[in-house]
């Protein structure tokens, strides 16, 4: 299945875009083995730095592109299609495409790749009301 921004985006709650892009990875396996060199220089190109850009600001630097789910650490670009040695090498779509991009939090992140949901923001729904941020207006 390749993940797209395009579907990601008309997923209208945080937990349906994470259950999108869930990959249920083990701990420790390894996606460039001895190679991971090779990504890490990627991620420091000015194509890639560029890319990120234009990513953070489609995101607003929220995570998932959830307006409810500002980040407010350090963003990390979450390529939604793993990548490999040949993505990088030949520059493909899935290395450099906004389209299979997203903001993530390093939680989010680490959930995505590992099924664990436990490392998901809280989603913490509060019920408002007319006044509510008002005392001496409040209905009681």
């Amino acid at each position: 299945m390749i993940r797209t921004y395009s579907e990601l985006i008309k997923l209208d709650s945080f937990i349906e875009r994470y259950r999108y892009l869930k990959l249920s990875g083990k701990v420790g396996a390894d996606t460039f083995g001895f190679d991971r060199w090779l990504n890490q220089m990627f991620y420091k190109t000015p194509e890639y730095r560029k890319v990120r850009r234009e990513v953070i600001l489609r995101d607003n630097g929220c995570d998932l592109g959830d307006p409810n789910f500002e980040i407010s650490g350090r963003v990390i670009i979450h390529h939604m299609n793993p990548i490999n040695q040949t993505d990088i090498l030949k520059r493909s779509e899935f290395a450099l495409d906004p389209e299979y991009m997203i903001c993530v939090s390093h939680g989010t992140h680490n959930a995505i790749h590992y099924g664990d949901e436990s490392q998901l923001p809280i989603i913490d729904i509060v019920e408002r009301f007319p006044n509510d941020q008002v005392p001496w207006k409040r209905s009681n």
